[in-house]
């Protein structure tokens, strides 16, 4: 019904399918615009190189306004000293704090110990994206001649 109000009512005849399809791909593009969470895997034995590494991974995850599930593994023995882990999350939600916030604070389920890290609301960049990229203030035609920018005006 276009004007139900109306008097009479208003209404268009439209082809179903169409409609359908039309709806079903409105419903996947709102789906596409939630946050993704991205994981990474840690173990309480993890090395200070190794460290950086997942923490490089996990500050590109939330510059482009993505949430990090970041997981600490034990294994055997290992799953006694639950402490280990948690120093380890801790100390990457320490480097990641000007960036980030901790969403969900390390908790331990199973033989998994697991903290979330959400993108602070002021560096989402995904939004950055769709601007435009071409501002480097130089000028993008040579005009022919090989240079730059236009050539001077005789005077």
């Amino acid at each position: 019904m276009v004007a139900p109000n109306a008097q009479p009512p208003v209404c268009r005849i439209i082809d179903y399918g169409k409609y359908k399809y039309e709806t079903g791909k409105q419903t996947k593009e709102n789906k596409r615009k939630t946050q993704d969470v991205k994981g990474i895997k840690i173990s309480p034995r993890i090395a200070e190189h190794d460290i950086q590494t997942a923490l490089k991974k996990a500050i590109g995850f939330l510059e482009d306004g993505d949430k990090v599930k970041i997981t600490c593994q034990f294994r055997a023995r290992e799953v006694t000293h639950p402490e280990l882990g948690r120093k380890r999350l801790d100390l990457m939600a320490e480097r990641v704090a000007d960036i980030a916030v901790v969403e969900r604070a390390p908790s331990m389920e199973g033989r998994l110990m697991t903290m979330v890290l959400a993108p602070k609301p002021s560096t989402g960049k995904k939004n950055v994206k769709a601007e435009d990229k071409q501002d480097r203030g130089e000028a993008i035609q040579d005009h022919g001649l090989g240079e730059d920018n236009p050539p001077a005006e005789p005077q």
